[in-house]
């Protein structure tokens, strides 16, 4: 072949592959130019939209927490502007000097210092970092007037749960607090730093309807996540408004007069409705305290308090009833039909029962008394007798109809149930048959017979208003939902039954041999009924008996009687039942009595358009002395 020949053969190759590798560009070059074109133009949307998610930051926006009110409007629990600041790490030279700085303006503790630097390790250099809340107006314009000196220091507006009343209210209506990891429950605005859920009472109970929902805030932000600005904000829906039964003015006075005492309790409410006007136990606690975390040091404290500030002691509290127990023994006789209204009892201070003996109240005895005597003067020997003749269970059924030895449902958590013994309860619990003896001990409200004082204000109620089962309840409405009811089932006792009842509390009171007469209501139309009520706490020894039992102001005050008082208001149209409970506090008709007394006149006096009292210049009917 000559060497022409081979050129061509090497040309014609050559020109091959130059076509092979340029149809395999071209045929890359149209892969890439259909997949720009698939991108660009049909998938547009899809990666615009996910530009725009990458660009814009949607976050969540916390609702303001609902009020809530008492009966009149006036604002228990609300919301005040939150004046907090905050430093952003990026923007100081030196966070330790900028700590300094503001110290001078703002206190700071070793713990404050040590939780900021502590966050400003965990977060990013550019997201703000709080130093302290809660700041006062005159701190937050010392700091905007040092912001010069101060770089990456600012001041942010939020929002505190405050409660107006303080102590007065804290048992009703508790505390906000930070949400725990057990609270979680899948709602992301729980996550939401520094949000706070109700921890205790109302904020607790009614924690849904106040929380509101979230709202959201749309922002720019560049590729590290930084906030460039604000495109758009939705507010949420805010909590609603929580109305209570409560009469604030009344709650004050009734936890002003409590204060006079180391530990009590106390309860108002409306005999018909159900309505609770005043519920108050002493001492109390500053909810405002716990609203920003409460040191360590003052948790303690009231951890510590023999009197239990931290307890609502009104519906958790649990005591021995003594005497208040009385009027369902003798209801439960009368219902029997094993005794009459006239049934009567030599009392000569005490009665034998086998081989023990059980002792009257009053050392010499009350001679002779019918069931209203035995009201009249809290005989214990005339309930001996009586309760060993109708047994326990007569006394318990009764006992339940009107409210005791079972939680009542009250709209407010951590309310306790009692206890109202029973054969079959005893047997269950203890693994024992019940005796007689303590048959006669139960019917003078002791032995294992609980209650709290929520559940003897409702029994006292059920027994002022013919004998209705009126519930009680907290909450007057959420919004326009009202909630307060004044239609009752019937308990189903006779009236002339519980009429003999309703004679002896008003002689309680209103007779001058009552064991309550000294502290009875003088005004006319505003007058009371009620019962005393002593518990004892520690057991009388035979021995001190012969010798004579020491008073209990002459004891340690762990070892005196709880004193109580049961009554209701105006007596010949009872509108208001009252129960105080004062621990320790000896006998009910000198130290609860008294009590009930000035809160049943200012529950009546607060209240001047009430239809009960027609004829205030009517005095009381008390046989021996008017009729």
């Amino acid at each position: 072949m000559s060497g022409m020949d081979r050129d061509n053969d090497r040309y014609r190759s050559l020109t091959r592959r130059a076509l092979v590798l340029g149809g395999m560009k071209l045929g890359l070059l149209s892969t890439l130019v259909g997949r720009l074109y698939y991108l660009q133009v049909v998938e547009s949307q899809k990666y615009t939209m996910l530009a725009e998610e990458n660009r814009i930051s949607l976050r969540l926006v916390a609702p303001s927490r609902g009020p809530i009110v008492d009966r009149f409007g006036i604002p228990l629990a609300v919301n005040q502007q939150n004046y907090r600041v905050v430093v952003v790490q990026e923007r100081t030279r030196n966070i330790q000097e900028t700590l300094d700085k503001i110290s001078q303006i703002v206190p700071l503790t070793e713990g404050d210092r040590r939780r900021v630097l502590r966050e400003i390790a965990r977060k990013r250099r550019f997201v703000p970092v709080t130093v302290r809340e809660n700041l006062t107006w005159e701190q937050v314009a010392t700091i905007e007037m040092n912001t010069p000196d101060l770089p990456g220091v600012a001041i942010e507006v939020g929002e505190i749960r405050n409660y107006p009343f303080s102590e007065a209210t804290a048992h009703i209506l508790g505390y906000v607090g930070a949400v725990s990891e057990a609270e979680l429950n899948g709602d992301p605005v729980l996550s939401l730093p520094g949000f706070r859920i109700g921890k205790a009472g109302m904020e607790k109970y009614h924690e849904k309807a106040l929380r509101g929902t979230a709202g959201t805030s749309q922002l720019e932000v560049n590729a590290v996540g930084r906030v460039i600005r604000e495109l758009s904000r939705d507010e949420g829906q805010p909590g609603r408004e929580v109305q209570l039964t409560l009469d604030v003015g009344l709650q004050q006075f009734v936890q002003q007069r409590l204060s006079q005492e180391t530990s009590a309790s106390a309860v108002v409410m409306d005999v018909h409705t159900g309505g609770v006007y005043a519920l108050s136990s002493h001492p109390s606690f500053d909810p405002n305290q716990f609203t920003m975390g409460i040191s360590a040091e003052l948790w303690e404290e009231l951890l510590a308090n023999p009197a239990t500030p931290l307890s609502n002691k009104a519906v958790a509290g649990q005591y021995p009833p003594g005497s208040t127990f009385k009027p369902m023994v003798v209801l439960a006789a009368l219902e029997s039909g094993i005794i009459n209204k006239n049934h009567s009892v030599f009392c000569p201070g005490h009665m034998d029962l086998g081989d023990h003996r059980f002792h009257c109240w009053k050392r010499g005895g009350h001679g002779t008394v019918d069931p209203v005597g035995a009201l009249r003067h809290s005989c214990d020997v005339w309930f001996y007798d009586v309760s060993r003749r109708i047994g326990i269970d007569r006394i318990a059924e009764m006992s339940r109809r009107f409210g005791l030895g079972d939680q009542l449902k009250l709209d407010l958590p951590h309310e306790r149930p009692g206890l109202i013994p029973s054969i079959a309860w005893k047997k269950g619990a203890l693994g024992k048959g019940w005796t007689q003896g303590e048959t006669l001990i139960a019917s003078i409200g002791q032995g294992y017979v609980l209650a709290t004082p929520l559940q003897l204000a409702v029994m006292t109620a059920r027994l002022a208003n013919g004998g209705f089962a009126v519930q009680p309840h907290l909450t007057k409405q959420i919004k326009a939902t009202a909630t307060e009811q004044t239609v009752w089932p019937s308990i189903g006792v006779k009236k002339e039954n519980l009429d003999v009842v309703l004679r002896g509390l008003i002689e309680v009171t209103n007779a001058p041999n009552g064991t309550a007469f000294k502290s009875r209501i003088t005004e006319a139309g505003y007058e009371m009924a009620g019962k005393t009520g002593s518990a004892q706490v520690r057991r009388i020894t035979m021995a001190e008996r012969s010798g004579g039992v020491r008073k209990n102001e002459d004891l340690p005050w762990r070892e005196r009687d709880h004193a109580l008082f049961i009554s209701y208001a105006p007596v010949h149209a009872p509108r208001y039942a009252c129960m105080v409970f004062v621990e320790h506090g000896g006998g009910g008709s000198t130290a609860a009595a008294p009590i009930a007394r000035d809160i049943l006149l200012e529950t009546q006096k607060r209240d001047p358009g009430r239809a009960a009292v027609a004829d205030r210049t009517s005095p009381v009917p008390v046989p021996g002395i008017n009729g």
